[in-house]
């Protein structure tokens, strides 16, 4: 029998199926919390309701998702879960067209107004994109034309997301009123590109990051929100890092 750790399972399907850690507790009601503590490491043994729940949204057997299934053992669907069918890798870079599945995600970036000014504006990079797969954003509620990347800087949203990871960002849904609480959001903070969680209060909004001992709430005034230049891009609806 091979044993594999419930967060690498976890992030296999989480990758396999192309969603992110918000959209599973939205589709599951497994807390956000709880998913960051199972994908962190720091919940080694979840509890069989939140594995049920989890197991059962992917279609793969509770003890597959704990990493306890045997080679050979089937699913509902007959298939073995430690062993798939795998395509032959297509190899591409950015001078291969684009397929009619696909569509090709611009990211954005921060610019700087004038050399040494210290001012930026957030616009699209002409260069950088990434490719997804139109059915997946379909999938996800994200129209084509709304989607956006973005790359995280800093240890703020450390351990869920690391310096360098890419985040799909789904500029259909920035505004104030769009905002589920402690989902993640990209966001304009007076031309610098942030990633946080967000949360609607009454006197304005609060922005959180999963890495609270460095990195404190920050809580903004409707006022504060006009006079630092403060808009949400949108909702953040995948991610993807290296490990290192």
């Amino acid at each position: 029998m091979q044993k594999r750790n419930v967060s690498i399972v976890l992030r296999e399907l989480l990758d396999r199926d192309r969603i992110s850690p918000t959209e599973l507790h939205r589709r599951t009601g497994v807390p956000q919390s709880t998913l960051s503590r199972i994908l962190s490491g720091k919940i080694v043994d979840p509890s069989d309701k939140h594995i049920s729940r989890i197991a059962e949204y992917f279609r793969v057997s509770t003890d597959h998702l704990r990493g306890r299934a045997a080679v050979g053992a089937l699913r509902d669907d007959g298939r073995d879960p430690m062993h798939s069918e795998l395509k032959d890798i297509s190899l591409w870079d950015d001078d291969t067209p684009v397929n009619d599945d696909e569509v090709s995600i611009p990211f954005l970036r921060e610019v700087e107004l004038a050399a040494g000014s210290g001012r930026f504006v957030i616009e699209e990079s002409e260069k950088a994109s990434l490719r997804f797969g139109k059915r997946s954003l379909r999938h996800n509620g994200v129209q084509f034309d709304q989607a956006k990347c973005v790359t995280v800087r800093g240890n703020s949203m450390l351990p869920v997301l690391r310096d360098g990871a890419t985040v799909g960002v789904n500029a259909g849904k920035s505004g104030i009123g769009d905002i589920v609480d402690g989902d993640l959001y990209a966001i304009n903070h007076n031309g610098q590109l942030r990633v946080k969680q967000l949360y609607r209060l009454p006197s304005g909004i609060r922005l959180r990051s999963f890495n609270r001992d460095e990195h404190p709430d920050e809580d903004y005034s409707f006022q504060d929100i006009q006079d630092e230049q403060i808009s949400i891009l949108g909702h953040v609806f995948w991610w993807g890092m290296y490990a290192r």
